[in-house]
């Protein structure tokens, strides 16, 4: 009766590890993520969504002959299997912080007030002419 102990045993979250390929694509949307500065809701929207991140992982395996034409089927096979585990969206959700809490120690130390930096095109300076 010892493997009826196990039948139903499921990995804990603090146990998730992603592979070197994993961590890669994550950083890389999170670091995209708070470039843009929707870190927060990021954050609120995968804590909303924590119950179903197997479910989504699901839908994309659904999506896979037409995303794969667009995206790179590699990394979309890697997002995949990392949205599978059970410590995925802790994983993310500790990256975003991570890279947040960065970016704002970065700005803080550069003299800038965090959140006031601009990302895209400038106007044009005037010259008032007296």
């Amino acid at each position: 009766m010892k493997w009826l102990k196990h039948a139903f045993a499921i990995d804990s979250p603090e146990q998730f590890e992603p592979n070197q390929t994993q961590r890669e694509l994550v950083e890389k949307l999170c670091k995209e993520i708070v470039r843009r500065r929707l870190a927060t809701p990021a954050l609120l929207l995968l804590e909303m969504h924590r119950p179903l991140n197997y479910l989504s992982a699901q839908f994309l395996r659904f999506l896979q002959p037409i995303a794969t034409v667009i995206a790179d089927a590699n990394g979309y096979e890697q997002l995949i299997k990392f949205l599978e585990q059970r410590g995925s969206i802790d994983y993310v959700c500790r990256r975003l912080e991570a890279l947040e809490a960065e970016g704002t120690a970065r700005e803080q130390a550069s003299g800038k007030k965090p959140g006031t930096q601009r990302t895209g095109p400038q106007p044009p300076e005037r010259h008032d002419q007296d």
